[in-house]
């Protein structure tokens, strides 16, 4: 992952490995609408149809979320005949899992010396 851009490789699905702009996870993740299409996502995929009734929402709000969710590479989308189905998606998530793992690595590491520092 480069630091300066903040995008990660993503490694999951065929073809080319295609770069994941953690600041978008992030934006994507920031909102409670799409945590919670999210949330349902992550137990079984839906349409966008069902995603809509139990959020209160319009079916154009829905897609509008998706397509940020979908940037993000945390979601994707299907369509078969006159159904768009939505599904978890892998890329985005494992860039936000490496971009913290890299983190909890340095701060452990500073505590670490930290802790050497104070026992001298």
């Amino acid at each position: 992952m480069s630091a300066r851009s903040g995008k990660a490789e993503s490694g999951s699905g065929p073809g080319p490995r295609a770069e994941i702009d953690i600041d978008r996870v992030f934006h994507a993740l920031g909102d409670p609408t799409r945590r919670a299409i999210v949330d349902m996502l992550s137990v079984r995929p839906h349409s966008v149809s069902k995603l809509a009734a139990p959020l209160n929402i319009t079916l154009t709000a829905v897609a509008q979320h998706l397509q940020i969710l979908e940037d993000a590479g945390l979601v994707r989308t299907e369509k078969v005949g006159r159904v768009r189905t939505c599904r978890i998606e892998n890329a985005g998530f494992a860039a936000l899992e490496r971009w913290i793992g890299e983190r909890k690595s340095l701060w452990e590491k500073r505590f670490d010396q930290l802790g050497e520092l104070l026992e001298e």
